[in-house]
């Protein structure tokens, strides 16, 4: 199953992307063996607000793909859970699963309409805000960490 964080915005050079880059790379090297990945990101930037990123990001859904909205407003959850969640896709045949961070006025009416639906799940990070390119790291340590979870590796501590 390929997992593809869809993101508006661009994370330049320095240390966020040195993190993404270093997170991505582990998740796609662990998770070869369990039929995830690659774990991948594709950016997106679209001038005119969420509605026109809305539309940027639909674009680049694979078609019949799983999703994940990124929201303030959606269930946190453990990371062992999200594993699990993760796992009962793949092994119910999803070939790709979206992870999807809206820019800084957060998703567009069509992804809103999409999300519904689609029964899109909506998973937050807690009712702190985060900068986009730090959620954009976090989510990437996330995935890697419910794929090491999953491969039996001693990453995650509980």
């Amino acid at each position: 199953m390929r997992v593809t964080i869809l993101a508006i915005g661009r994370v330049r050079s320095g240390p966020e992307r040195d993190l993404l880059d270093d997170y991505l790379d582990r998740a796609t090297a662990s998770g070869r063996a369990l039929g995830l990945g690659p774990v991948a990101e594709r950016e997106a930037e679209a001038p005119g607000g969420a509605d026109s990123e809305a539309e940027k990001i639909l674009a680049q859904i694979p078609k019949g793909a799983t999703c994940i909205l990124m929201d303030e407003r959606g269930e946190s959850q453990p990371t062992r859970q999200l594993a699990s969640r993760i796992a009962r896709l793949r092994d119910d045949g999803v070939r790709d699963l979206c992870f999807i961070i809206g820019g800084a006025d957060g998703h567009g009416a069509a992804i809103r309409d999409a999300a519904v639906q689609g029964r899109w799940a909506k998973l937050a990070f807690g009712p702190q805000t985060w900068p986009h390119r730090l959620a954009r790291v976090m989510l990437a340590e996330q995935i890697y960490r419910a794929i090491s979870i999953l491969a039996g590796s001693p990453y995650h501590r509980d």
